[in-house]
């Protein structure tokens, strides 16, 4: 900065003026000669940059200038200097005194021949905390790219706009998956519309879901049916709202092709209900004649003497079975009501009195509370109780108790499974007595299913049958 001679112009007050203004800056003041030359810094340098003014005056700026940004440095003083009325802004790397590097922003203007300032000004700031919140974003801006570009599930943006006549929704972005599920590309949808891009009925469907997302806030989870290429597809989305200064300014989706899932479950529905009717005949039209053969063949035991009588009796009573034991397969092995805590004691004790167990003997090694349906469950052990006391003999011992942290066991001290025959004794029908129907290992194993258990068979303490489960934490 220079002065002038002249107290008529008022030159050195206006010098003096323009000094204190200066040095009362945020940013530094620096004014560079023809040369490049530093001719003036102002104090806010010590506190940006951690110089004292004289360290620096008398020195050019492209020494403490990194290597790399001289160039663009240069560039700027020329340019500013061919064309004095348009000031350039250039940021780059500066030392600060304690050697390290820090980003600075530095505005240059063309002061030559100015009474007051003669070479080129520049005002200069701390830029570095920009420039790490910048790098930050870049980061997050690669990783979101990443994530969009490597998520297996399809993700949908929609910017939100609040205009007079109600909200509008504009497709922004789609992933490639998206793309690849759809056959529909970003440049297709971008600025458009749900309703542009689907249909008025369509559309209208989607942003009701999207109204109702702005309405909660919060994220919602729903399944809709859209048709994409002329075929209807299932889809399970996710929906969360991106909020800005406390609006909802960008909708984000997740969703999930489950039409292959969903129509998985509405044919097992249809077996379901197949199995009902299957289970209504079993129960009314086979179970009513039977009642009256198995009255009449006790009638006939009791007026008559004959050989036949015995096993036919014998015959109805395993009819009779197996008709219960379809009934339970049919409309409860597959499904579960409420659970509730149940004491593995009480629960062995209860089955163990329903079971004709005549010189057999149970013994429960310990106690173990867990979740379940009590009355399904008891299914799962009279079917084992019956079964070792089947296989076993009058005389056979069954135990009960825990299986490492988290499980149950079941085992006999009869004559055990083959272990080539140990996968098969679930499959329905399969029985190795005579008097079995082939569903009461079944049914243990779809109740226990139910349940999230696994159940596996092996050889008991002391060579019997031993049936492990294993319960979910």
């Amino acid at each position: 900065m220079k002065g002038t001679d002249s107290p008529k112009d008022g030159g050195e007050d206006r010098a003096g003026m323009y000094r204190r203004l200066v040095e009362e800056l945020h940013d530094v003041a620096t004014v560079i000669d023809v040369d490049g030359t530093m001719t003036y810094v102002s104090p806010a340098v010590t506190r940006v940059l951690g110089y004292d003014p004289e360290e620096l005056v008398g020195h050019t700026g492209y020494e403490l200038v990194h290597h790399d940004d001289r160039a663009r440095t240069a560039e700027a003083v020329e340019a500013v200097r061919a064309n004095p009325e348009e000031p350039r802004t250039v940021e780059v790397r500066f030392r600060h005194a304690d050697g390290t590097w820090r980003w600075v922003e530095a505005t240059m203007r063309n002061r030559l021949d100015d009474e007051v300032i003669d070479g080129l000004l520049l005002s200069t700031r701390d830029i570095s905390d920009r420039k790490e919140r910048e790098r930050k974003h870049r980061a997050l801006a690669r990783e979101y790219e990443e994530l969009l570009n490597s998520a297996e599930d399809a993700i949908f943006l929609l910017d939100v706009e609040e205009r007079d006549d109600g909200v509008r929704f504009e497709f922004e972005r789609l992933n490639p998956a998206y793309e690849r599920e759809t056959g529909i590309t970003t440049e297709a949808v971008r600025g458009k519309t749900p309703r542009e891009v689907f249909g008025e009925a369509d559309g209208a469907e989607l942003e009701a879901n999207y109204h109702r997302c702005i309405r909660a806030r919060e994220p919602i989870s729903y399944q809709e049916e859209l048709r994409i290429d002329d075929g209807a597809k299932v889809w399970q989305t996710n929906l969360a709202p991106v909020v800005t200064d406390g609006e909802v300014s960008r909708l984000v989706g997740i969703t999930r092709n489950v039409t292959e899932r969903v129509e998985r479950e509405r044919e097992l529905r249809r077996q379901n209900d197949r199995l009902d009717e299957f289970a209504s005949v079993i129960s009314h039209d086979l179970r009513n004649p039977l009642n009256v053969a198995q009255g009449r063949a006790t009638l006939l035991k009791a007026e008559t003497e004959s050989e036949h009588i015995g096993p036919l009796v014998q015959s109805l009573d395993r009819m009779e079975a197996i008709v219960e034991d379809t009934l339970t397969l049919a409309r409860q092995g597959d499904t579960i009501g409420d659970t509730e805590p149940v004491s593995l004691t009480d629960l062995a004790g209860k089955c163990w009195a329903t079971v004709d167990a005549d010189g057999a003997s149970i013994e429960i090694v310990d106690d173990l509370t867990f979740r379940g349906d009590p009355d399904r469950l008891q299914h799962v052990f009279e079917n084992l109780f019956r079964n070792a006391v089947e296989h076993g003999g009058p005389d056979v011992t069954v135990r009960v108790g825990r299986d490492g942290e988290r499980g149950i066991y079941v085992e006999d001290d009869g004559p055990g499974i083959p272990v080539d025959r140990r996968e098969e004794v679930f499959e329905p029908g399969h029985s190795s007595s005579s008097d079995g129907t082939g569903f009461g290992l079944t049914i243990v194993k779809r109740i226990a299913e139910a349940h999230g258990w696994t159940v596996s068979v092996t050889e008991g303490a002391e060579g019997g049958a031993r049936f492990e489960f294993e319960l979910p934490r």
